[in-house]
């Protein structure tokens, strides 16, 4: 029989997808409150992979990620999800009608560590497993032979190496303190 160990620690990131940088630096205090002081930001990458969130959310869309310091219990997941999704709501509800949109911002949490990038969502596929509360994670990236490395289901902009710089400085991070 296995031992039952702790779960190791992880750093603390998320994703955001934006139309309006008012949005996202209203909704950037909050996100330091329930997931610990910034560390690392990423530059501000162009959402153009995909149309997904267009007809919600206007365009052109940017996306922006960030990490914050941990180290974190990985089955703080569910916690970040629910938060960030009523954070979300609340900024759709004081800033949609101002910038015409039915939803202000996307906030994708989830975590690095040596070996991956997890992400929590509501929706549930094959390759997701269920936390609790209507939360699923999924392994979006592994790291392996000094490169990230997606799966047939990562999204496409994941895939993109133009992330993977951001993600490796991420992981440098949570590998110095772990």
């Amino acid at each position: 029989m296995g031992e039952i160990k702790s779960a190791k620690f992880v750093t603390p990131i998320c994703g955001v997808i934006y139309k309006d940088g008012v949005v996202l630096e209203n909704a950037w205090w909050e996100l330091e409150k329930l997931m610990g002081d910034v560390v690392l930001e990423s530059e501000e990458f162009p959402f153009d992979m995909t149309q997904y969130y267009f007809e919600e959310m206007g365009g052109p869309l940017k996306r922006r990620f960030i990490a914050f310091e941990g180290p974190s219990d990985p089955g703080d997941l569910p916690t970040w999800k629910l938060a960030t999704n009523s954070l979300e709501a609340r900024l759709t509800a004081a800033y949609g009608e101002q910038l015409g949109v039915n939803r202000a911002l996307n906030l994708d949490p989830g975590y690095i560590t040596g070996a991956k990038l997890v992400l929590a969502t509501t929706k549930d596929f094959a390759h997701r497993i269920y936390l609790r509360d209507g939360i699923y994670a999924e392994t979006t990236l592994n790291y392996r032979d000094n490169k990230w490395q997606g799966h047939e289901y990562t999204f496409p902009d994941y895939k993109d190496a133009r992330y993977h710089a951001f993600f490796t400085k991420v992981r440098d991070f949570h590998c110095r303190r772990n």
